[in-house]
């Protein structure tokens, strides 16, 4: 199978952190925190060594500040639910996932989307800056839209939401561990990241990191280990989100993803993606009866990812066709319907390619070899059913 449905979950994952898994099954067994014999301390310890990797890795000072969640989803819920009341307003893009859009309509908050202009920050960024009200309570967007790849300002927008005092959250689904990301340089209060895409971790694994005293109340209140007398949740970082036991064997996955694409580079495997992308965007951009949605791929634009239609049949049909040819990718609309809206496929949805540092030059030459034939196929029924 040529996987390319890296957008979605990241597959295969390193031998890493196949073994990481395996020896927290074997060897961290116990609560962490939840005890002071040695297996428990042991496990406590790996746990706090992932959120001291993913505190350095995303500038965050304070370790403490990285609360494990079951998903990017979860971050934000947390977020959303935690900081807002029924009726606040808030800025997004027009681009956001149903993570972001559900929670904020399931509180009835009053949501003014700001116009994304791919490639034009600044336009984007006095879009944003339009978009903000006196009673703003939260600027949140997604760093790079998971259907058509371009990145947001996110620098810029986090320096206009600090110099109006609006706290920034940022939806990192599809750009943390491939687009550069420093909460205290691009001015993020609160990220929200899933562990299980391009950092590599097992899935059922995200995080939230909390970057400053703007603090969301928790969704969960319950056991953390500590204060245990009192009936309040603990204000302290991460039991404050922390209810209950944490996914330890995920955890320890997601620990040593994170080092894997540090070692790597994060930007030389971006870097190389990049490369797979620019080469089946250049093998389909003048198929006659194919329609490319992304730009160019380009780092300083987009995050790797091709978005595609073939004219003339549904997303999810092509996506099918790919299927039994032995492709993998996500057809369909994405879980965003507001980003289709505004590219004009909400209709019949789009074909997504995304590729990991595992995907060869070679399965990119197929699948566009099988594209053009799917695509010569397509244009000859329609020209046969019109004669």
């Amino acid at each position: 199978m040529i996987y390319l449905d890296n957008a979605a979950t990241t597959y295969p994952k390193p031998r890493a952190v196949r073994e990481a898994v395996h020896e927290a099954l074997c060897r961290f067994g116990a609560n962490p925190g939840r005890g002071g014999h040695a297996m428990a301390m042991s496990t406590a310890e790996a746990v706090f060594r992932c959120r001291e990797e993913l505190a350095a890795f995303f500038g965050l000072c304070d370790p403490s500040g990285v609360c494990f969640t079951a998903n990017c989803t979860g971050a934000l819920n947390t977020v959303i639910k935690g900081l807002l009341h029924r009726g606040d307003h808030v800025v997004t893009s027009g681009y956001e996932h149903n993570s972001v859009r559900r929670p904020l309509a399931a509180l009835g908050a009053e949501v003014t989307e700001a116009e994304v202009y791919p490639g034009e920050p600044q336009r984007t960024v006095d879009s944003f800056r339009r978009a903000v009200r006196e009673d703003t309570r939260l600027i949140i967007c997604t760093h790079a839209s998971n259907v058509f790849g371009f990145s947001l300002p996110i620098r810029e927008i986090g320096a206009l939401a600090h110099s109006l005092g609006i706290p920034f959250a940022v939806d990192a689904a599809q750009s943390a561990g491939v687009l550069p990301l420093d909460m205290q340089r691009d001015h993020v209060d609160l990220l929200c990241l899933p562990g299980h895409k391009a950092l590599y971790g097992p899935m059922g694994t995200g995080a939230l990191l909390c970057g400053s005293a703007v603090l969301p109340s928790p969704l969960t209140e319950g056991g953390t280990g500590s204060r245990s007398l009192q009936a309040e949740q603990p204000e302290e970082l991460p039991d404050r989100f922390e209810s209950g036991t944490v996914n330890v064997p995920g955890i320890c996955g997601l620990c040593a993803g994170v080092r894997f694409v540090r070692e790597q580079g994060r930007e030389a495997l971006a870097e190389r993606e990049t490369a797979l992308m620019r080469r089946l965007y250049e093998q389909l951009a003048e198929v006659k009866g194919l329609c490319l949605y992304t730009a160019y791929p380009d780092l300083r634009v987009t995050v790797p990812m091709v978005t595609l239609n073939v004219e003339g049949l549904p997303s999810e049909d092509t996506a099918a066709q790919l299927a039994a040819a032995g492709v993998a990718v996500r057809a369909g609309l994405h879980c965003a319907p507001s980003a289709h809206r505004r590219m004009g496929t909400l209709a019949e949805g789009a074909v997504r390619l995304c590729p990991s540092c595992f995907t060869t030059a070679a399965a990119v030459d197929t699948t566009a070899k099988i594209l053009r034939e799917i695509t010569r196929k397509a244009l000859q029924s329609r020209e046969s059913m019109l004669k």
